[in-house]
């Protein structure tokens, strides 16, 4: 019998094998759920989860800029007892936020690097993935931001920047 794996909270956030007949695919949700599905940038690894939400939260702080690589992340909360991971096993690490004190779980791709999940290590029944993962991802919207002390100075004026539907002809931008 293929084995898929699911979250299990008491092996410390890491993920444990499991039959995949415990894990049928869900045609009807409740009322408000919605299955998503989701990867890595790669491929490699692979999930999907069910939600009862289609909120997110922003969140500033210096770490998930550094993070992300860019001026802030986008997590959407998931049971982690509704996440199913299809393929790829995904590299752990604890980091102490230095900005909250608290620690968290980060898992990625061992490959590409791609963020798929964190949890912190108080509540480790929370999921929390990165929106950009998400196939369905248009269907979420952002509810709250957090950290917008660390924000960049910048963030509320995205709006008002010239747009393109796709890259411009001329892509590179003038350095002086």
């Amino acid at each position: 019998m293929p084995s898929r794996l699911r979250f299990d909270p008491t092996l410390n956030g890491h993920l444990a094998t499991t039959p995949t007949l415990c894990f049928d695919r869900v045609v009807t949700l409740g009322e408000g759920d919605m299955k998503i599905e989701g990867s890595c940038h790669c491929g490699q690894v692979t999930f999907e989860a069910e939600t009862e939400t289609n909120e997110f939260g922003i969140c500033h702080c210096s770490e998930c800029q550094t993070l992300t690589g860019t001026a802030f992340n986008t997590a959407l909360p998931v049971s982690a007892a509704k996440f199913v991971l299809l393929s790829g096993t995904p590299r752990t690490y604890v980091k102490t936020a230095e900005q909250s004190g608290r620690k968290v779980l980060r898992a990625f791709c061992g490959n590409c690097g791609s963020p798929i999940y964190r949890h912190s290590l108080l509540d480790p029944s929370i999921l929390r993935i990165g929106v950009g993962s998400i196939k369905q991802r248009r269907a979420f919207t952002p509810v709250r931001q957090i950290w917008k002390c660390s924000a960049l100075p910048w963030v509320d004026t995205i709006a008002d920047l010239p747009t393109s539907e796709r890259n411009p002809e001329n892509i590179n931008l003038q350095v002086k």
